[in-house]
């Protein structure tokens, strides 16, 4: 092979290669380390029903809690680090999923949102810049939007998007237009279950968890004329059963059982959203494992929170 023959094929394989972790064909998600977690500012329900001094995160135990989570995705996937801003007080920076949304249909594109909560505005600004030094285009969401904790991708450019709270169906709107995408929106209306991954988990391509009793019935028509549901309680969507995330044949999931008590209410919430979630993966074939997130309960999040999709490669997954 000649030196111009061994030059173009090293461009072309330059060329053929992925340019972000959205192209690889294999899961790659972001999580940034707990370095400015804080829950001084109360800023959803689950906070505000906390003592201030019953809610302050024990540093080490929240850090421990983390790199158990960390260490377990990155063996199965390409797990990136957000950097934390110096002296930053971005209290709920850790919670990546609320940052934007990587589109599943669109090359190498991100979606930056555009906080309501208050103490998370300056999040906007670390994460159009962090996504931009790594080649992603980058789109600041022009009405209120808060990341993939609100919008769930269903399959081909078909998404689920919640809005009412904390983002508005104007960015829905502008999200189909820009992007030639479909946006099924729900109206999210409990105040405890804030964003839409608290009641919506689509575990396969074709199944998602839905708590059916929170929507309308328009509302369900147009998702089931897209995926098939699985209805789960309120109960066990105030437990957590869809701040789920899945990783191959894995579901991942929360639980603090072994902090409670048993014979208390809260033991039994805990044991039912569980074995409820047990027999959702058996019926699909899927493992599931927990993991103590417990320090991040006192600002209102589970494991869906902690963790921003770069691709859903885990989604193409099937069992041999």
């Amino acid at each position: 092979m000649s030196v111009i023959q061994e030059q173009s094929a090293a461009t072309a394989d330059i060329t053929s290669r992925p340019r972000t972790p959205t192209g690889l064909k294999h899961p790659a998600f972001l999580m940034n380390f707990p370095f400015s977690y804080s829950t001084a500012f109360a800023n959803n329900r689950w906070m505000e029903d906390l003592d201030p001094a019953a809610r302050e995160p024990d540093f080490l135990r929240a850090a421990k809690q983390f790199l158990e989570l960390y260490r377990f995705v990155a063996s199965e996937s390409l797990l990136f680090l957000l950097p934390t801003p110096r002296d930053s007080a971005l209290q709920d920076l850790v919670f990546t999923a609320n940052l934007g949304v990587v589109l599943e249909h669109v090359e190498d594109t991100v979606v930056v949102s555009n906080f309501t909560s208050e103490p998370r505005v300056g999040e906007t600004g670390v994460g159009q810049a962090f996504f931009n030094s790594m080649g992603y285009q980058t789109h600041v969401a022009p009405s209120k939007f808060e990341g993939e904790a609100e919008l769930k991708h269903l399959h081909d450019n078909v998404y689920v998007g919640g809005h009412g709270l904390r983002s508005q169906r104007e960015t829905y709107e502008w999200m189909e237009r820009t992007f030639d995408m479909k946006v099924i929106p729900l109206r999210l209306t409990d105040p405890y279950l804030y964003h839409l991954d608290c009641t919506i988990f689509p575990v396969t391509r074709e199944t998602t968890l839905v708590c059916t009793e929170m929507y309308e019935r328009d509302e369900l028509a147009a998702l089931e004329r897209e995926t098939h549901i699985i209805d789960v309680s309120v109960d066990d969507c105030y437990a957590g059963i869809c701040n789920s995330v899945r990783l191959g044949n894995m579901i991942l999931n929360a639980s603090n059982l072994h902090d409670l008590r048993a014979g208390t209410q809260d033991y039994a919430w805990e044991v039912h959203k569980n074995r409820r979630l047990e027999d959702i993966a058996c019926e699909l074939a899927f493992e599931v494992s927990y993991f103590n997130l417990s320090e991040y309960m006192k600002g209102g999040a589970l494991l869906s929170c902690m963790l921003m999709h770069l691709n859903r490669y885990s989604y193409a997954f099937t069992l041999m």
